[in-house]
């Protein structure tokens, strides 16, 4: 969206100047009514699928009354949440492996309960002089290799859980960014339904149903017509009488040789003084010094963008 403003018609500043020196304007400055416009434009590209508006309808704000074709976008973002559904498959789950070895301490627990007992029992016949020492020995050798056993493959089950860990944390890590991708293609297709920016009359329409719109190609220009801006201009002998915010009255021609008036506000002064325009002939009128004011006038439906109008300061 690009805003912009019809551009002041510097030829008022002469008209003025001209009216003042025959005396046909009686009043204080004039100049062109003007609005703060708005062109309306495409966001992504695509074919228009929709587009309900006509020059000169009224339209609400944050409403969208066009649509552009978003299927390719549709189709990318499918294209990337399956790639979120195919990493699950990527993954590798550690629980077959680290059962069996379970399984293995299980039964090396069981071993170690049965050289326990046998340990104790030799204990007995020896201090009876039943068995040998040796005996004793072997069996005491044999229940520290089983509980070492038993450590190692407890080490191997965390070994084996760190390593699918960090393999599947590893293929995991790439979710996040796909997710991200996901929203922004979300975000695209979301502006293929073109938000209007404020509430105001369409002035221009620039494309059609069915057009193939580019990023940034302009759709439409609308601007809020409530209340237009009067652009005129003063001479610097009338600057300092002239104040912001103050209540001045604003005339336009009735067509019957008469005067409307309006009830305006001066919103903004120039704080730069213009030439009048060239087409003033002689040195002594181009040396002529201008100030620009904006007037805000609330526009009962009878003012028009570029309807002539003139300044009665009170």
């Amino acid at each position: 969206m690009h805003t912009m403003k019809c551009l002041p018609a510097l030829i008022f500043a002469s008209t003025l100047l001209a009216a003042c020196q025959n005396g046909a304007m009686k009043n204080d400055a004039a100049g062109v009514f003007e609005a703060d416009e708005v062109i309306v434009s495409a966001e992504i590209g695509g074919r228009i699928l929709h587009m309900n508006l006509q020059e000169g309808d009224r339209l609400a704000k944050d409403s969208s009354y066009v649509s552009i074709d978003a299927t390719n976008l549709k189709l990318q973002k499918e294209q990337v949440i399956a790639s979120i559904d195919a990493l699950g498959k990527k993954t590798v789950d550690a629980d077959p492996q680290v059962q069996l070895l379970r399984n293995q301490i299980i039964v090396q627990e069981s071993q170690l309960s049965s050289q326990l007992r046998e340990q104790a029992r030799l204990q007995n016949l020896v201090r009876d002089n039943a068995a040998t020492q040796k005996q004793l020995d072997d069996i005491n050798s044999a229940v520290d290799v089983t509980r070492k056993q038993i450590e190692v493959t407890k080490k191997q089950i965390a070994v084996q859980l760190d390593a699918f860990g960090t393999q599947n944390r590893g293929v995991m890590s790439e979710k996040g960014p796909l997710e991200k991708r996901v929203a922004q293609i979300q975000d695209q297709m979301d502006r293929g339904q073109v938000v209007n920016p404020i509430a105001g009359t369409v002035l221009q329409r620039y494309a059609m149903m069915g057009e193939v719109a580019a990023p940034g190609k302009a759709l439409y220009k609308i601007a809020d017509l409530s209340t237009l801006i009067l652009r005129a201009y003063i001479t610097g002998e009338q600057l300092p009488n002239v104040k912001l915010g103050e209540k001045i009255t604003v005339l336009t021609d009735d067509g019957k040789k008469g005067w409307n008036n309006h009830a305006g506000t001066v919103t903004w002064i120039s704080d730069k003084a213009e030439f009048t325009p060239k087409t003033i002939q002689t040195q002594e009128e181009r040396a002529n010094l201008v100030y620009a004011v904006k007037v805000a006038v609330p526009n009962d439906g009878n003012l028009k963008i570029g309807m002539y109008g003139e300044v009665k300061f009170n």
